[in-house]
């Protein structure tokens, strides 16, 4: 019996040149059609403003204060507290000029300043858009200019970089806040360019002199330009509605609400993921709405653990690469306990797994277990949490059943991107059946696979395979300036993902493939491979490259192919002798093509991430002969992942090794 999702219309062969469709499912949750939202809480600002009304006292937003550089405890502020300075903020942006409409940017690791700002822009109808480097050199730039962004509030560590001389973008600014002070050196330099740069005291100041009240937006008013990656070349700017953030709030309430377990006020957050992507964005939007507290990391990873024994969240969200890192910290922990013990600890495992398997919850499977062994787990997260979400990229089923057995927390994977205005699929706690799968559809989404020829995936099929695609009520407007690549994204109201899944007949979606030439890495960041091979091929020592990563994974491999007569030449002067063949077996040779490699990438700026950590060397070009390359050349992706299968594995086994 399917109990999560309802098939609400028949798939159907294409005709005419048009690509067959599978069924469409949506979630039960919204069987009879999607529930309309409530009176009043049809924007973001409402959502925030009647959680002020209803919550005034709460804990809403903490941070840590610093005190001879270390991090003291978390201090809090209150709904009402919070409110009344974000109303300073809007009122100061009035005397700023600033009309309803103005895109506001904000540019900094999560804080108090950061959501202040961002709701003062709920409240007076003004756009946000987040700005963040991870996107590469000259994202900052290109979208200043590209959004036409007048106002931006910044980190204090990041004000030098927005005035200096690479962000030319800069000099359309009308004035620069900082999440804390501005030196009168960066005043001074702010003013030769055209630019007022306040402090976050003297801009709260400039609000209580001249107060203003809120201008509150329409639904269909955009909330926020969010740019993201996801192609070679520039960063697209998604746009999102009021309506569409204040339908996702309503959407995981829906979903949570369904569970015996509930969200309360007295749920806590831990925000480290960037605010300035989406899945953050909505997790704290969502406890905002529920008048509940969220805390922020001191913006130092390395200082995670501490930020997490000291705040206590009882919930936790991360990518994959989070999620692996805790998995890791805890096998190694495991493995130096005495042989009993780590006996011990394995009977358990699987002597819970065994009842959740039966159908029991986390919490009933073995309350044993988790006193003896499992407590200890929980402990590493803060000791109190409650609920663990993954998204950005799928998390690897081995890892995802060892959370649910050892978190003593439920756990849940979703799959969404920013288009989506974050989760699409989201799964059920204590069902193990799940494991391997990113869910079902959300409370106001459906969901289809349409076909994908060239590639083989037939929706009409068994399994039923091809391209994700999505139509409901959290789906973007368009990218910014760019109707084309919005046509050719949505299409009859689907969104086409370019991300290629499985859905079984219950509707339940597996993520498989990519249609295009990009995936993601285990921490949710996309790699455009073809340009990454067009940069790594200008290595002398290189004649062709493929370069391979998957969402299970943190860091790129490569198989290489090198040049001939420049690995003779490096032979030579190194003092190597062979054939051909025999010197592409050299570890050696593998050092020195790694090296160049890194090179090649700090040449031309390359991101962390995108640098290649280990290769296969095959004296043998890609060629026709084994199906690698198509007859004009082109690589055969899929067809040379199952060539290389088992050496890319090993690899990925050696890098594994090396790090412990």
């Amino acid at each position: 019996m399917n109990k999560y999702t309802v098939q609400v219309e028949s798939g159907r062969v294409g005709k005419n040149g048009q690509p067959s469709v599978g069924p469409v499912y949506r979630s039960s949750l919204a069987k009879d059609g999607f529930p309309p939202l409530e009176l009043g809480m049809n924007t973001s600002w409402e959502i925030f403003r009647f959680s002020v009304e209803n919550n005034p006292g709460n804990k809403m937003i903490g941070w840590r204060e610093f005190n001879q550089g270390k991090a003291g405890p978390y201090v809090w502020a209150t709904y009402k507290e919070v409110y009344e300075e974000v109303i300073h903020i809007g009122s100061a942006l009035r005397q700023l000029d600033v009309s309803p409409g103005t895109r506001i940017g904000i540019y900094g690791a999560n804080c108090p300043q950061w959501a202040m700002a961002m709701e003062a822009c709920n409240g007076y109808g003004l756009i946000c858009v987040p700005l963040y480097d991870t996107l590469g050199a000259g994202a900052i730039d290109y979208i200043i200019d590209h959004a036409e962004i007048d106002v931006v509030f910044v980190q204090d560590k990041k004000v030098k970089q927005v005035l200096s001389f690479e962000c030319k973008a800069a000099r359309r600014l009308k004035s620069i806040i900082s999440f804390t002070t501005v030196s009168k050196e960066q005043i001074d330099v702010a003013a030769t360019i055209g630019i007022k740069a306040y402090s976050w005291n003297d801009f709260i100041l400039l609000g209580k002199k001249y107060p203003s009240e809120p201008l509150p937006p329409q639904p269909l008013d955009i909330c926020t330009i969010m740019y993201t990656s996801g192609t070679s070349g520039d960063p697209k700017g998604v746009i999102l509605t009021h309506e569409t953030h204040a339908t996702y709030v309503k959407g995981v309430e829906r979903f949570l609400d369904q569970f015996e377990d509930k969200m309360t006020v007295d749920d806590v957050y831990f925000s480290f993921l960037p605010l300035a992507h989406i899945l953050d964005r909505m997790i704290e939007e969502y406890f905002f709405h529920k008048g509940a507290s969220v805390g922020y990391y001191q913006g130092n990873i390395e200082a995670l653990r501490d930020d997490l024994m000291e705040l206590k969240p009882t919930f936790f969200a991360g990518v994959p690469r989070v999620f692996e890192r805790v998995h890791e910290g805890i096998l190694k922990a495991v493995a130096e306990l005495r042989p009993l013990r780590r006996l011990i600890f394995n009977l358990l495992y699987k002597h819970k797994l065994h009842w959740m398997r039966l159908g029991y919850s986390h919490k009933t499977a073995s309350p044993f277990a988790d006193f003896l062994a499992f407590s200890k787990v929980k402990a590493r997260l803060g000791g109190r949490v409650r609920l663990l979400v993954s998204g950005g990229a799928p998390l690897s089923p081995e890892i995802e059943e060892f959370l649910r057995v050892t978190s003593c927390a439920y756990v849940l994977q979703g799959y969404g991107l920013t288009e989506t205005c974050g989760q699409t699929t989201i799964g059920f706690p204590d069902d193990l059946s799940l494991i391997g799968a990113v869910g079902v559809p959300t409370t106001f989404t459906d969901l289809r696979l349409e076909e994908v020829p060239e590639m083989g995936y037939d929706p009409l099929g068994q399994p039923s395979r091809g391209e994700v695609c999505v139509r409901g009520k959290t789906l973007f407007s368009g990218y910014y300036k760019d109707p084309e690549l919005t046509k050719e994204v949505i299409k009859d109201g689907w969104f086409h993902t370019g991300d290629i899944g499985e859905i079984t007949p219950n509707g339940i979606l597996i993520i498989i493939d990519r249609k295009k030439n990009i995936f993601k890495l285990s921490q949710g960041e996309y790699i455009a491979v073809e340009y990454l091979e067009k940069v790594y091929s200008a290595t002398p020592i290189i004649e062709d490259i493929w370069v391979y990563g998957n969402s299970y994974n943190s860091r790129l491999v490569a198989v290489i192919t090198p040049h001939e007569d420049n690995t003779k030449k490096w032979a030579l002067l190194n003092g190597h002798k062979g054939s051909f063949n025999e010197l592409c077996a050299l570890k050696e040779l593998n050092e020195y093509i790694l090296n160049e490699l890194k090179i090649a990438a700090e040449r031309n700026k390359l991101r962390g991430f995108e640098y290649i950590s280990g290769i296969v060397v095959d004296p043998q070009p890609f060629d026709i002969e084994r199906d690698l390359i198509t007859a004009t050349m082109k690589k055969k992706r899929s067809q040379m992942l199952k060539y290389y299968k088992v050496e890319i594995e090993q690899v990925y086994k050696n890098m594994a090794e090396d790090n412990k």
